[in-house]
């Protein structure tokens, strides 16, 4: 996508042909910086502390890491070591334990001398199958959006609330909720996108107020308790939202508060849809409620919060009284009842097991 002009991915293969570029999501959006990643270990960090995030953009920094792990060692102890090590880094994204399966597959029964060479190839396919996944779900809600502006009698912008970032910042290019968004304005149907901050690490103020402002999309940060009075007085038209693991009934894990603004949404009869790329279904659960797991984050992520100061400088300040605890809970499950559909790269199905199967019969 763009950045001042410039179109960019959120990770790449450095000119070196051997360390993989990453930009470092948590310095936006005040700062913009490129970082390299050179070992296993480097690429753990950056999933583990978010220096790159999103379900779709973890799975392919993993298939890299994988790749500069066999440049460390490429031996079958060092193809489950290097996936032992990633996959320990974020318990809920399903995609992380699908690319670690994934290049584990590709690796385990070829020649060792061959796998090095091997990996790069496979975690550069995976990463272009992932934009072609996103492009391809921006088609299909880019009819939803349409649909929606036809319907709106005085030609104001289609009103769109997301929750978190799942841009292009979570992805490899395009995004899940946002791709649609990011079609329909390319397209010149005006869209106005009411951005959440999705405290507490902020994605929807920091990133995708930060994407959204560098494409050109009209949009404005709202707290995380005004979605609900937006939809009471009809500012909102629809709701799209990403996903980090969906179970096979439909029940969605997306960021810690998802399933409050799916319940504002049903209560305002506002459709609620969810970007779903299909390698982020955990087709073995069928329960995601009791049964995806969610992640506990350090209870600074809500005590603290870092910003630039009137001089420009970057700082981080205790928002809490000394001594008070806080719970951290990073995600949470909307049952598949208060999602209107899933907007997958196969088209737009029911949230259910039924809905899934028609869509990847040959998964299911």
């Amino acid at each position: 996508m763009n950045i001042d002009g410039r179109a960019f991915r959120t990770i790449w293969l450095a000119d070196d042909g051997a360390s993989v570029k990453i930009i470092d999501q948590t310095r936006l959006p005040h700062l913009f910086e490129i970082v390299s990643l050179r070992s296993l270990d480097e690429a753990a960090h950056a999933i583990r502390a978010m220096l790159v995030r999103g379900a779709p953009l973890i799975g392919a920094t993993a298939a890299y890491g994988v790749a500069l792990a066999m440049r460390e060692d490429a031996s079958d102890a060092g193809i489950e070591n290097a996936c032992q090590v990633l996959n320990a880094t974020r318990p809920t994204a399903v995609n992380l334990r699908w690319a670690l399966n994934d290049m584990r597959a590709c690796l385990q029964y070829i020649p060792q001398d061959m796998r090095v060479g091997t990996a790069y190839v496979r975690a550069a396919e995976i990463c272009d199958e992932d934009v072609a996944i996103n492009s391809a779900i921006g088609d299909h809600g880019f009819e939803l959006i349409c649909a929606a502006h036809e319907d709106i009698p005085d030609d104001r912008p289609v009103n769109i609330l997301t929750h978190c970032n799942a841009g292009w910042l979570a992805t490899v290019d395009w995004g899940t909720a946002l791709a649609p968004i990011y079609k329909a304005h390319d397209a010149g149907i005006p869209v106005h996108v009411w951005a959440d901050e999705t405290r507490p690490r902020n994605q929807g103020a920091a990133l995708t107020a930060w994407e959204l402002g560098k494409h050109g999309v009209s949009h404005a940060v709202i707290a995380d308790n005004a979605g609900g009075h937006l939809m009471q007085h009809g500012m909102v038209d629809m709701c799209i939202t990403g996903t980090d693991r969906t179970a096979a009934s439909g029940d969605v894990a997306n960021k810690i508060g998802t399933y409050l603004k799916a319940l504002a949404a049903r209560d305002n009869d506002i459709p609620f849809y969810i970007g779903l790329p299909s390698p982020t279904i955990d087709w073995t659960l069928s329960d995601g409620v009791q049964d995806i797991p969610i992640e506990e984050r350090d209870q600074d992520e809500v005590t603290h919060i870092s910003g630039k100061t009137r001089d420009g400088q970057i700082v981080s300040v205790q928002l809490t009284p000394d001594g008070s605890s806080a719970g951290n809970y990073a995600f949470d499950v909307t049952p598949a009842r208060l999602v209107t559909g899933l907007i997958t790269e196969r088209g737009v199905c029911p949230a259910s097991r039924a809905g899934l199967a028609g869509l990847f019969p040959e998964l299911a």
